[in-house]
């Protein structure tokens, strides 16, 4: 008879903090242990554990197997979209998490990136429903990258708009929420064609005018590094 798998989730951070709700959700069995808790109820928890999840920082994970993992058989997995350890398996789940708790649909819907030589996802994180592919280790750098540029990167030219509006234009910043919408549906439908604006025009003046009004601003560096992206982009046929 197959062993009912049973969680030790460590860590106290937002991702943390969805997969103990998410988990609730789906009636899976979970400890849950963080460093501001005693070292001996971790030594505890970890006895009854099949699968240890180290929902920590990159450059701890290691340092923390070793440490106070060592001695348990309990399969040991990381979230880190570019960690790649000899002491964990990695299954990157491919979403932002905000302060905010999400929907059981909405979890659903998350996809795992997981290594390529990781166990079946079946007995990797058993109980779990949601899809997953597999990514060969060695680039796990270029996918978390990728990820960075996307996500994070994107979000604070969002937050430069809506701050922008607000405090130097006397704009309200959800007059800018159809134009943020309407953009991310464009790149879900038609993403080689969603890109508009000067660039794709060749509006040398526009621009200009644009770098000029963002003078002594850190955005203007931003700004430039784009264009010279999408000349470089441009040259190598890419777009």
């Amino acid at each position: 008879m197959r062993q009912v798998p049973h969680y030790l989730l460590i860590g106290n951070g937002r991702v943390a903090r969805h997969l103990r709700h998410y988990f609730s959700q789906l009636n899976i069995s979970f400890d849950h242990w963080h460093r501001h808790e005693p070292i001996a109820r971790l030594e505890q928890l970890r006895d009854r554990a099949s699968h240890i999840l180290l929902l920590i920082k990159d450059s701890a994970i290691d340092t923390f197997i070793l440490q106070h993992l060592a001695d348990t058989s309990a399969l040991k997995i990381h979230f880190s979209g570019c960690l790649v350890s000899p002491l964990a398996c990695g299954a990157h789940p491919l979403m932002t998490f905000n302060t905010s708790l999400y929907s059981l649909e909405q979890y659903h819907q998350i996809p795992f990136v997981i290594d390529h030589d990781a166990p079946d996802f079946t007995e990797l994180l058993p109980g779990i429903p949601n899809q997953h592919v597999r990514l060969h280790t060695s680039l796990k750098s270029k996918y978390h990258a990728f990820c960075v540029l996307s996500g994070n990167f994107s979000s604070l030219l969002w937050q430069k708009l809506f701050q922008g509006f607000e405090k130097e234009l006397n704009l309200p910043a959800l007059i800018a929420h159809p134009y943020l919408f309407q953009q991310m549906h464009n790149l879900v439908s038609d993403p080689a064609s969603a890109l508009s604006g000067p660039l794709t025009r060749n509006d040398i003046d526009t621009i200009e005018k644009n770098l000029a009004a963002l003078a002594s601003d850190p955005f203007q560096e931003v700004y430039k590094s784009f264009v010279h992206c999408f000349q470089q982009l441009k040259e190598r046929g890419s777009i």
